[in-house]
């Protein structure tokens, strides 16, 4: 018969509490309904960064799908500048979504432990990198002249 893997009990029906403890899953008496309303307020706010991911990869493929086919000027310089700026926008998308699980899923085990710790890196992460990304957009327009 084959070893079961580390996460499962012996008896193969419930995951091992180490595991759960790991993925900060562990269940506290009471706690459950307790804090229903954190738990769902944290979804709402992963959704929404998820949404956020989604605008921004959106604006990377915009302006360079925009560029490519409506292409008034081809300048070299400019065709670089397009896909710069769409490249950087869906690494900047991707890297927010990644951003966005980390951070759901240390606010789901603080509220299992009722503890609470701001996310501030990443909130200036996000905003020094949209401000990069204003102004690449900006510097697009400029250098086309639209």
């Amino acid at each position: 018969m084959a070893e079961s893997p580390w996460w499962i009990d012996k008896a193969g029906a419930r995951p091992h509490k180490k595991w759960m403890q790991v993925m900060g899953l562990e269940r506290k008496e009471g706690n459950e309904l307790k804090y229903a309303q954190q738990h769902l307020a944290n979804e709402r706010t992963f959704l929404a960064w998820i949404r956020t991911a989604v605008a921004v990869i959106g604006i990377g493929f915009l302006t360079t799908s925009l560029h490519f086919t409506v292409g008034i000027h081809r300048n070299p310089r400019i065709d670089v500048i397009a896909i710069i700026l769409g490249l950087f926008s869906c690494g900047f998308g991707i890297a927010i979504i990644g951003l966005a699980t980390i951070s759901y899923l240390h606010k789901k085990r603080q509220i299992s432990r009722e503890t609470f710790v701001p996310s501030s890196p990443i909130i200036l992460f996000v905003a020094f990198c949209m401000v990069i990304l204003i102004i690449a957009v900006m510097a697009y327009f400029l250098f086309v002249g639209f």
